[in-house]
């Protein structure tokens, strides 16, 4: 999977790791401080993230990795697949199909984070996912990429950026691993500092999108059906990983977690990839697609976000205007020792997912309190 150095077009390819193609009109100094400033602010972010994260869960998660595995699976095994079946679909020149199969074959973004913690999902989950992925992609990105373009005629090798995922690794694991230390030790600051993370962390990377957007000179001007791709990839990234989760019996919780890990690639992992692989006459037309699905990745969070949180408003107005039923007044006749058994038995089996019967609750009551209800 390494470039072929043997032309001066690829060497020079590979040459410029730290520069832009032509299309992108940012002078040096103004790269440079751009990515500095991008870096340490995911850095605070993930930081910010990481004080969510329970050294338990996180353990349990680790320890018993269904939820991770399904994640895993959707990743390698349904984005990789998409991007393939796209690029058959819609007849894609060989410079484009290999742009979107790249990009299937990437592993989670961060992106995914901030929304799961806007979604009320599995933060344990899903920051293991994403480093989870990010490990994996060190084996899964050159396998599926074989896989996929053994028919295919290319007319050089591609490149996995190693030293890109070990960066990422890094930055992911060390603030993460902060966040974490901050949450056991002092757990009621943890979560002032999750509540700013999350907000600033949202106005960021909406920043960060529209920025590399503007920066780009002929993404306005790119194919059309390389928009469209860019436009229904992600929505299928989160279609599908729901759909799975849902298969799986997992719980309503990690199946909004799974879906929005499905649909986030690592725009940035791509782009290096690109920058790898092909000359620089090529990157113009190829980095449309990045730089178009990490929009619509970041649009399509914001109305799933916007989807959930009215959802939870319009049944907080239902449950206020609902009088009080049997259950709630059996509930609240309930002698603190059941309660708190109650809890417990809550917190070793998990929420309750889609498949779980919904009045397992009840089940665990004394006798003599649900017969009196009837």
């Amino acid at each position: 999977m390494r470039a072929n150095c043997s032309s001066s077009s690829a060497c020079s390819a590979n040459s410029s790791e730290g520069e832009l193609p032509g299309g992108l009109e940012t002078p040096g100094n103004l790269q440079l401080v751009f990515t500095v400033v991008t870096a340490v602010m995911m850095g605070l972010l993930m930081f910010s993230l990481g004080c969510s994260v329970e050294v338990q869960k996180l353990w349990s998660h680790l320890r018993r990795p269904w939820g991770i595995a399904v994640g895993l699976l959707c990743q390698f095994g349904l984005m990789p697949l998409t991007a393939y079946v796209l690029a058959i679909s819609f007849s894609l020149k060989p410079i484009q199909a290999i742009t979107v199969l790249i990009m299937g074959c990437c592993p989670g973004g961060t992106i995914s984070n901030v929304f799961t913690f806007w979604v009320d999902g599995d933060m344990d989950l899903s920051i293991s996912m994403t480093t989870c992925s990010t490990v994996a992609a060190l084996g899964m990105m050159p396998l599926c990429l074989y896989l996929y373009t053994w028919s295919w005629d290319l007319a050089q090798n591609l490149t996995i950026p190693y030293q890109n995922i070990g960066i990422t690794l890094v930055c992911l694991a060390i603030p993460v691993a902060f966040g974490v230390y901050v949450n056991y030790r002092w757990p009621k600051q943890s979560k002032i500092i999750l509540k700013i993370g999350a907000v600033v962390g949202g106005i960021l990377l909406l920043v960060v999108t529209v920025a590399g957007v503007v920066l780009a000179k002929g993404f306005w001007n790119s194919d059309t059906t390389f928009l469209i791709i860019s436009f229904i990839f992600p929505l299928v990234g989160h279609v599908a990983g729901f759909l799975l989760a849902l298969l799986t019996h997992q719980s309503w919780q990690r199946c909004r977690t799974i879906s929005l890990e499905t649909g986030a690639q690592n725009i940035q992992m791509c782009i290096t990839m690109l920058q790898l692989s092909f000359a620089s006459e090529n990157l113009v037309q190829m980095f449309n697609f990045p730089l178009a699905y990490g929009l619509f990745q970041m649009l399509d969070g914001f109305l799933i976000v916007a989807a959930y949180r009215a959802y939870k408003r319009r049944l907080k107005k239902k449950g206020r205007r609902k009088p009080p039923d049997c259950a709630a007044v059996c509930h609240d006749k309930k002698p603190k020792e059941t309660g708190a058994f109650l809890e417990a038995n809550e917190e070793a089996g998990g929420s309750p997912g889609p498949s779980e019967p919904i009045f397992y609750h009840r089940a665990l009551e004394p006798i003599g309190q649900i017969t009196s209800c009837d």
